[in-house]
């Protein structure tokens, strides 16, 4: 066996890539062309989001002083959860999931702990529909049987804004500085990527998204596989047609409360 140290620059470089991913490299027939769709993609996001902050922000600085007034700690919740990064080599497509900061308007209290949360994801991924029922204060509807509803660390403005949804509007921080989108799976929690099986990660091979497929055609009413599977569902088509889709299907799903993550 050779000594590892021979091998050429570009294979060094390639097995460097390679370990990015934590599942297989999804080789592109079509490189080019899904590079020209991630940059309108990107440029959709920051022409949408910077033109939406001129009108959002005295409502976003409105939100904070409601949160601020209700119960005491910060407006703006921070929480570490997982993006992907997208690199081409050789032909291949890798996408590199890491860890980044996310920002919402806080809607518990501020001293709320993620035990509750996490025994909820626990259930909800292994499909143990019995513990889920067990972790619910309250079960509101059938709609509501995958998300946990009545929590008792949320507030009673939080309450609000997770109806509507505006709890989400610092996320566009997140598609500012391109860890985020506008459409686009979900990024997950670090301790609920820790609990996938393989073929979950393939709902991180996109850029995730402040709205998705997901989000505008099954939310809390679908078990975890199933979520999964719209996830990858949308990566397999996605285009800018799509996303504008999904963009007006959300402001439908916000106006009709349906409920958020």
């Amino acid at each position: 066996m050779g000594n590892p140290d021979d091998r050429k620059p570009d294979e060094m470089e390639e097995q460097k890539v390679m370990q990015w991913s934590t599942g297989p490299a999804i080789r592109s027939q079509q490189v080019d062309t899904d590079t020209v769709y991630f940059i309108a993609k990107r440029m959709m996001d920051l022409i949408v989001v910077t033109l939406s902050m001129i009108f959002l922000l005295p409502l976003m600085a409105f939100i904070a002083l409601l949160i601020k007034l209700d119960s005491p700690g910060p407006a703006i919740f921070k929480q570490e959860r997982v993006t992907a990064k997208r690199h081409v080599r050789n032909g291949r497509v890798y996408w590199e999931e890491v860890p980044f900061t996310i920002y919402k308007f806080r809607t518990m209290r501020a001293d709320a702990k993620s035990t509750i949360h996490r025994q909820f994801i626990e259930a909800y991924i292994a499909g143990d529909e019995t513990r889920m029922a067990e972790l619910q204060s309250a079960q509101k509807s059938e709609d509501a049987k995958y998300k946990l509803v009545a929590d008792p660390r949320v507030t009673r403005i939080g309450s609000f804004l997770r109806k509507t949804s505006l709890d989400e509007l610092p996320q566009f921080w997140n598609v500012m500085m391109g860890q985020m989108s506008l459409v686009g799976p979900r990024p997950p929690i670090p301790y609920e990527v820790d609990l996938y099986l393989f073929h979950h990660h393939d709902r991180l091979r996109t850029v995730p998204g402040i709205t998705g497929w997901w989000q505008v055609t099954g939310r809390s009413a679908t078990n975890f596989e199933e979520m999964v599977r719209l996830d990858v569902e949308y990566i397999q088509q996605q285009s800018l047609w799509l996303d504008i889709k999904i963009i007006f299907m959300t402001v439908l799903a916000v106006v009709n409360a349906r409920g958020a993550r």
